[in-house]
């Protein structure tokens, strides 16, 4: 962390004199990782005296949009949560203030990415994700016999449950289990073929899923959306980029725009933090204190319901 800390002020320039507070993650997360940054945090805030700002991980995530884009998304909107830990559709009525629209009722569709991509047995990369991985074996062309006749899996929460308001991803991680082991035929190893076509199979009806999902809520519920951010690490996935987009320019009501932050912000990031911290700056924090518990498991709704009255301007 020292070492890590050191570069990031070398990168920019800068010493901690010249910076106006310190943020860090306090929630939701590996309580791990969370108490080591948590403790550099409040170590460099007490040395400098620089006010400290706890912030919410995935809250970082739904305002990342009004850092990058041009024209920044306005309240209300819908943000699509997307990662190895969180699927949810979430209600962001003003920079505080959320509701949980949908969740998942297993699964997050990152963890189900990387479980696919390991049945698969496709290769891990230094650099990447699992999930990066199984989107590019699914983006090649497919091998004989798959290039005459696809694949395809059952979408989740079909039949009976189509107008459920909930994701749900485990029926999908099974039946692609099942595909897998028919097509391989019993050998060893998973042919390349086959990674190729299960892994396209598999990437369709999940993202499927998601844009069935979010039209679903956003045709039934009638908030007065203004749009459609997509953000977490799965938000980097181009083909459910391009599924978003075309499903939000089919909304019954009308199109809504789409918003996705870069692709180096969709994964955890440090600017993400920093810049919600800005905002909560802006927005009348003066400074935390230093005994806030870390919140290993956090809602949106319940989001700083434990910072007192006094750490606001009045």
């Amino acid at each position: 962390m020292p070492k890590a800390i050191s570069q990031a002020l070398a990168d920019a320039k800068l010493r901690l004199d010249d910076l106006d507070a310190i943020a860090y993650t306090r929630g939701p997360g590996m309580f791990g990782c969370l108490t080591v940054c948590t403790t550099a945090a409040r170590a460099l805030a007490a040395a400098s005296g620089k006010p400290i700002v706890g912030v919410h991980h995935m809250q970082a995530h739904a305002l990342t949009a009004l850092l990058t884009e041009e024209k920044p998304p306005e309240f209300p909107f819908f943000t699509l949560l997307v990662s190895g830990g969180h699927t949810q559709l979430v209600l962001a009525e003003d920079m505080s203030k959320y509701r949980i629209v949908m969740t998942t009722t297993d699964n997050a569709v990152g963890d189900v990415f990387d479980k696919v991509a390991r049945l698969l047995h496709l290769p891990p990369s230094p650099t990447r994700g699992l999930g990066p991985v199984l989107e590019e074996y699914a983006a090649r062309p497919p091998l004989p016999p798959y290039d005459e006749a696809p694949l395809r899996l059952p979408l989740p929460l079909e039949g009976r449950n189509k107008d459920t308001l909930a994701f749900s991803f485990s029926g999908l991680l099974s039946a692609t289990e099942r595909l897998a082991k028919k097509e391989s035929h019993g050998s060893e190893g998973v042919s390349e073929a086959v990674q190729r076509a299960v892994a396209r199979a598999f990437q369709t009806a999940a993202m499927r899923h998601l844009a069935d999902k979010v039209h679903l809520a956003i045709d039934t519920l009638g908030f007065p959306v203004r749009g459609l951010v997509v953000s977490g690490g799965v938000g980097s996935n181009k083909y459910l980029r391009e599924s978003m987009k075309a499903m939000c320019d089919a909304i019954h009501s009308g199109a809504i725009p789409a918003y996705y932050p870069p692709i180096e912000l969709c994964t955890d990031n440090a600017a993400m933090i920093a810049w919600t911290a800005i905002l909560r700056l802006q927005d009348g924090l003066v400074c935390e204190p230093f005994d806030l518990p870390i919140r290993k498991k956090w809602s949106l709704e319940d989001l700083y319901d434990d910072v007192p009255a006094s750490s606001y301007r009045s």
